[in-house]
């Protein structure tokens, strides 16, 4: 149709100010989506126009539970399609523990149709035979593992050296990556303090003692989404992005929007 323009034009005129961005399937660089009720319709929409720049997608907390029918299957089935691996939020694990439903909580996943799942402590406390027992019976039906560290509460806040020990044992029992918890909100949780900001010295400590590389950042708020990019270049791992902000984050990425472009600008022109 006359007038309308296939948008990777762009792409034979400009290059990306931030260059080395990996494309799908891609091992780092992974964008975490957080679903909190998405219909079918809402979510079709979001991968025919993001899938691209989408890597997993997370229904938050319990929501599963609370889709009627078939729809769950759906939503699981339509995410697949695109090349979007899809799990449970760990929340939804953790009553599961509680209840002594583990197992069968995450066979019932797999039957579903996940491919990937999560395994956290946010709210509850787990023995690391239990944490362990989640991972191995997960990989064992050839689920991907994505486990959790951090509290979502401040009151129940966590050292930095039992994040340390976490991540490792994980990694070890073969987790794919290992989530630093940021909730939703991104505020008042995990390595963040009341205004969203990163808790410095915990962050610099985590850093220097594990593979930053297979960390994925929750991290919803622009804000934090900029200084991790800016420190670990574009293929940072970041997750908790809401469903509208998947494209402005991948602008983001690759310098498209002023907050990087500028961070650019000044590096060329100093040079």
């Amino acid at each position: 149709m006359s007038g309308q323009v296939d948008s990777n034009i762009w792409q034979e005129i400009l290059r990306f100010p931030l260059q080395g961005r990996s494309q799908k399937p891609r091992q780092q660089g992974l964008t975490m989506v957080l679903d909190k009720g998405l219909g079918p319709g809402e979510l079709k929409d979001l991968l025919v126009t993001a899938a691209d720049y989408i890597d997993f997608i997370k229904l938050g907390f319990g929501t599963t539970a609370l889709y009627r029918g078939t729809l769950l299957e759906e939503k699981i089935t339509l995410a697949k399609s695109f090349g979007v691996d899809i799990y449970p939020g760990g929340t939804f694990l953790e009553i599961a523990v509680l209840q002594n439903k583990l197992l069968e909580y995450i066979h019932t996943a797999r039957r579903l149709g996940f491919n990937a799942i999560e395994v956290s402590e946010g709210t509850i406390e787990m023995s690391p035979e239990v944490r362990a027992s989640a991972i191995s019976e997960a990989r064992k039906l050839g689920l991907k593992v994505l486990t959790e560290v951090g509290k979502k509460l401040p009151k129940n806040k966590v050292s930095v050296a039992s994040y340390i020990g976490k991540i490792r044992q994980d990694l070890e029992q073969g987790a794919c990556l290992v989530i630093l918890e940021g909730r939703e909100s991104g505020k008042n949780a995990g390595i963040y303090d009341s205004e969203g900001r990163f808790i410095k010295d915990g962050m610099e400590e985590l850093l220097e003692a594990v593979d930053c590389s297979r960390l994925l950042w929750e991290a919803p708020l622009k804000n934090q989404q900029q200084e991790l990019i800016l420190r670990f270049g574009p293929n940072v791992n970041l997750g908790n992005i809401p469903p509208q902000e998947v494209l402005a984050l991948e602008a983001l990425r690759v310098g498209l929007r002023g907050d990087t472009l500028y961070h650019v600008y000044k590096s060329q022109s100093s040079s």
